[in-house]
């Protein structure tokens, strides 16, 4: 045998050793669904993270809506509570009512909010603050708190694209 046909050969071993490794591995096994953590410190509380898409006008001209994915993925609505309004330093502020629902059906209920934004165009702003505050729900939601940190753009043409992050504390263990 040559050198070459040799190689061929071990490349050829490897690649079906490769191949069968991979299809044991990947069987029809059910996906595991990533499930949020546990903060360790005893309080029920889990760190969450996801994005939000929504569009203005969905509802009405003052209310987006949109999916939620991520660790409280379900549907948003938010509606602004009044017209943006100049805030400090040539920032807008949008006055925001937050409407969740998970997709096992929860509501989330949040405290009005207020996301600090920097113009980038006429319809077009940059989040440089929305914070957001849990104040309970139904289901797994009754009695919980949290915050969480909105970061993104906020896009009156086009829609919004967010991305979410923060913590959530239930009332039972989960």
């Amino acid at each position: 045998m040559t050198f070459g046909r040799i190689a061929r050969i071990a490349v050829l071993a490897s690649l079906v050793i490769f191949l069968s490794v991979f299809l044991a591995s990947s069987g029809s096994r059910p996906p595991v669904e990533a499930r949020p953590q546990l903060s360790g410190d005893g309080n029920n509380c889990i760190h969450v993270g996801g994005s939000i898409i929504t569009n203005f006008g969905a509802v009405d001209p003052n209310t987006t809506l949109g999916p939620a994915t991520g660790d409280l993925r379900g549907a948003v609505a938010a509606t602004l509570l009044t017209a943006p309004q100049p805030g400090p330093n040539g920032t807008v502020l949008f006055n925001v009512q937050h409407h969740w629902v998970t997709e096992s059906g929860d509501n989330i209920y949040f405290d009005h909010a207020v996301a600090t934004t920097i113009p980038v165009s006429q319809t077009r702003f940059a989040i440089v603050s929305y914070p957001t505050h849990i104040v309970g729900g139904t289901g797994r939601f009754a009695g919980a708190t949290g915050d969480l940190t909105n970061i993104g753009e906020a896009d009156l043409q086009a829609g919004t694209a967010l991305r979410y992050f923060g913590q959530v504390c239930f009332a039972d263990a989960q």
